[in-house]
């Protein structure tokens, strides 16, 4: 497998993506990942995440490396590692459940009934055109993956609440789709039927953020990185009396 080849970022993005920083040490790079930008893999012309790490690369050696993925147009804590050792470690602990990722979210029209649980509904994937979506599924479906999430009410407001999301799997839009399936679609997600006006105010995006990221250190011990609430949707909460 050839190395990526690295990539020229103008000024401005250099600075942009150096912006982003949240922690750093010898081993990881932790960034919060605005809406709005690929993580890896976009089709248009800006440059994604993944490309835009090439701003940390030392000359001559590889950039950081993605442990995980954020849909593009969710916000905030997304891992990289610096070291090969250091992906290997993390893309194990990754798979053997050992990070845990706290979301929050918008959603509507009020809060869940009731105010916290677990959601274990099985998720398959369905091609669409260009477009993949997730499906709630019987567990019997020859395509259904075991996906879980829980979720606790943290404010109530004008038509919304603000939920605490932990997915304890990691499918494709899961969050997305749970929500959706309790009839809280998150605000500003009409694939999954989630309102692009809520209380009255318009929502601009989807209103899903990774607020936290809590992991084993490959140096030892657990570290949480946590990424503040996006002025679009502290501004949207706001407004909806949801702080």
């Amino acid at each position: 497998m050839k190395a990526p080849v690295p990539i020229d970022l103008s000024v401005e993005e250099v600075a942009f993506v150096r912006g982003l920083v949240l922690y750093e040490d010898a081993e990881v790079l932790a960034l919060a990942k605005p809406a709005g930008l690929s993580s890896q893999g976009g089709r248009g012309q800006a440059h994604t995440l993944d490309e835009l790490l090439w701003a940390f690369a030392k000359p001559g050696k590889a950039r950081p490396r993605l442990i995980h993925r954020l849909d593009r147009d969710t916000s905030g804590v997304i891992l990289t590692a610096k070291t090969k050792p250091a992906a290997g470690f993390l893309g194990k602990a990754l798979m053997a459940r050992k990070f845990s990722k706290t979301y929050h979210a918008i959603v509507a029209p009020g809060a869940p009934e009731p105010r916290g649980g677990r959601i274990a509904l099985p998720l398959r994937r369905v091609e669409e055109g260009r477009e993949a979506y997730m499906r709630v599924c019987e567990p019997d479906h020859p395509d259904a993956e075991t996906a879980a999430s829980r979720y606790r009410t943290l404010a109530v407001g004008a038509g919304a609440a603000l939920v605490e999301l932990d997915p304890e799997t990691g499918r494709m839009h899961q969050l997305r789709v749970h929500m959706a399936a309790i009839g809280r679609p998150i605000a500003g997600d009409p694939r999954y039927g989630g309102a692009l006006v809520v209380g009255g105010c318009a929502v601009p995006r989807l209103m899903l953020h990774a607020a936290a990221l809590t992991f084993p250190h490959p140096a030892g011990g657990r570290k949480r990185v946590e990424a503040p609430r996006p002025a679009d949707m502290a501004a949207l909460a706001a407004a909806l009396g949801l702080g």
